[in-house]
């Protein structure tokens, strides 16, 4: 306790350990002056000198304004906590007038869940050390109002304690607290936890699990062909699905489980009490049945499937990091295994995991270090047997593993995205082989490249081809872009893609006819020139009359469209004459050529003649 004399007034003001902004401890200090200048006024002050009373005066006013125009609240308070004197900003900030609050407590307008707690504080206060701390109040028309308290102990008289509490209005920051909270810790989108607050909450649920002895099980769930759809309708729809997902999957969790959208089109969940496998694979039955029923989204209905991920607990697996790799593991051998399947995650899921990331970072390695080489497939006229055109196939050159096939390594390129790099150096060196071919005297054909989903839907994909066009001096009608017919369901970006293609003066085909969602009536909307029949319809036509008529009647209604037609995979000889009857234009496959090196591509183009069958593998 101190003892201050000023202008011949005694105060007495209890100082201790304040934490509290610089300015807020000189506003104790000069309200608590200004209280005791009025409160203690002596009655002897008769027999000061007017100078003394003069200057009392002035330091009343100062103190007087200062208590009256703080931007915080300011009220003062006796020794039963009730209300003596409040300020502007005090009735501002509650709502009340002075009248009202005049010998109220202060605790009478506190909330529910903070009097506890407030009242601790004042008590303190009341036993002579100063404090601060947060509280809430209702404003007098029901709205919370968030406050900092700075609250310093005085004598209001001789042996009788008060108070002085500055109030801070801090609503706003606190709004803005629990906005950046919210955010850390859910997704906007959808409401759920998100990824952070998936492992935290599952490291609680870990502990407490081992108390109880009972296992748990977190789930990886990745909607399949989600890209497609984001691809195929706009980021809107997908959206919408999202939505819509998030809904029927609250349906999965009880009250002790638990559900995150971690990332895109992944969700989270962990499951309590779950025993053994055939606990998990129930639980697969309860999500898939939400899946069921079909999506609408607004003029489109979608049917979606889901690869699943699962790993349960277990001496090796007992924090929620491991479990969770282990569940993202697992999440990517049900997506190898084909989509819409679940894999419950075991010992033997560490190596191939370990091998994806070798995979990866030896693609990574092929990329820079210009691996990767071209083979040729020829296409033939089916009524000269010339070669019309060549479609240009990537191989591997692996450094100790030799050749490998694109199925070993496209798919994962795809699932990583490393697909895009590696098109574009397809794109490059088939122009650059053909344009060398044409410089060399070989009769000019058109060079075939596959464009991936993600190359076709890049920014400035014409861009991108003029440039290859430019840099390897190949004229655009000797490049022939193939695309997938799935490809073509946003039939709007298909449609405009195609367009700017076509201005460049590039040919342009549909890969797989057959397989995918296109119909007739878009179909002759698309700018396109060629229709290449699936491998998958060929192989069969001699044996399934329903391939057969499938072949058919693709070849009839290309030729109404005014398109040419080509048939791959023809690897016999009946297989031939039954596209040559139905008037195919140009084939492709195994019966005329395996793909072959430039090499053995130039032995066929020099003169153009017949082509041979080749059966010698390569």
């Amino acid at each position: 306790m101190k003892r201050v004399y000023v202008g011949g007034y005694l105060i007495l003001v209890v100082f201790g350990s304040l934490y509290i902004k610089p300015y807020a401890a000189w506003i104790c200090i000069f309200a608590s002056l200004m209280l005791l200048m009025i409160l203690r006024r002596s009655d002897t002050s008769t027999q000061a000198s007017k100078y003394q009373t003069a200057r009392s005066h002035d330091h009343q006013s100062v103190l007087d304004s200062l208590f009256e125009h703080n931007p915080n609240a300011i009220g003062i308070f006796d020794g039963r906590g009730q209300f003596i004197r409040i300020n502007q900003a005090a009735e501002t900030i509650m709502g009340y007038s002075v009248s009202e609050l005049m010998h109220q407590p202060f605790a009478a307008y506190v909330t529910g869940e903070c009097k506890e707690t407030t009242k601790g504080c004042l008590d303190q206060v009341h036993e002579g050390t100063p404090t601060t701390f947060e509280t809430a109040i209702l404003h007098k028309s029901g709205y919370r109002v968030d406050l900092h308290v700075t609250a310093v102990p005085v004598l209001i008289q001789p042996e009788t304690n008060g108070s002085i509490l500055i109030c801070q209005d801090i609503t706003e920051r606190k709004r803005g607290d629990e906005q950046i909270r919210y955010m850390a810790y859910y997704d906007d989108m959808t409401g759920l936890p998100n990824r952070r607050k998936f492992k935290d909450h599952l490291n609680e649920t870990i502990c407490f699990s081992k108390t109880t002895g009972q296992k748990l099980a977190v789930f990886y769930l990745d909607i399949d062909r989600f890209k497609l759809v984001n691809d195929s309708f706009g980021h809107d729809y997908g959206n919408m699905l999202l939505l819509q997902l998030a809904e029927r999957f609250t349906r999965c969790v009880t009250e002790n489980d638990f559900l995150a959208r971690t990332e895109g089109d992944e969700f989270a969940f962990f499951f309590t009490n779950v025993a053994d496998h055939n606990d998990a694979i129930a639980l697969v039955a309860g999500i898939n049945r939400v899946l069921e029923q079909p999506f609408l989204l607004e003029q489109y209905e979608l049917h979606v499937t889901a690869s699943i991920g699962i790993a349960i607990s277990s001496e090796d697996a007992e924090d929620a990091e491991t479990l969770m790799k282990y569940a993202d593991i697992a999440l990517a051998r049900a997506k190898e295994k084909g989509r819409n399947d679940f894999q419950i995650f075991n010992s033997d899921m560490k190596s191939v995991s370990i091998n994806r990331l070798k995979l990866e970072n030896e693609l990574r390695k092929a990329i820079a270090g210009d691996e990767f080489i071209l083979y040729y497939q020829p296409q033939v006229d089916i009524e000269s047997g010339r070669i019309v055109g060549i479609e240009a196939l990537i191989r591997w050159d692996h450094p100790e593993r030799g050749i490998i096939s694109p199925n070993h390594f496209i798919p994962f390129a795809e699932e990583s995205g490393l697909i895009v790099p590696i098109g574009e150096w397809v794109l490059r060196a088939a122009c650059k082989q053909n344009k060398a071919w044409q410089i060399q005297g070989f009769p000019p054909v058109p060079i075939s490249v596959n464009l991936s989903m993600r190359q076709f839907f890049q920014h400035n994909l014409k861009g991108k081809i003029s440039y290859v066009l430019e840099q390897t001096g190949l004229d655009p009608q000797y490049l022939e872009l193939e695309i997938t017919e799935s490809m073509t369901m946003d039939v709007d970006h298909a449609i405009q893609s195609l367009l700017e293609l076509k201005e460049l003066g590039v040919n342009v085909s549909i890969d797989d006819f057959g397989t995918g969602y296109s119909s007739l009536y878009y179909l002759k909307k698309f700018p396109i020139d060629k229709l290449k029949i699936d491998r998958s319809f060929v192989r069969d036509i001699m044996v399934d009359p329903n391939d057969a008529a499938i072949v058919a009647t693709i070849i009839a209604m290309t030729h109404h469209l005014n398109l040419k037609v080509i048939a791959e995979g023809v690897e016999t000889e009946d297989q031939l004459r039954f596209l040559h009857q139905n008037r195919c234009n140009e084939v492709q496959g195994y019966w005329f050529s395996p793909p072959v090196s430039a090499e053995k591509i130039e032995s066929m183009l020099n003169g153009n003649a017949h082509v041979a069958a080749a059966n010698e593998p390569t």
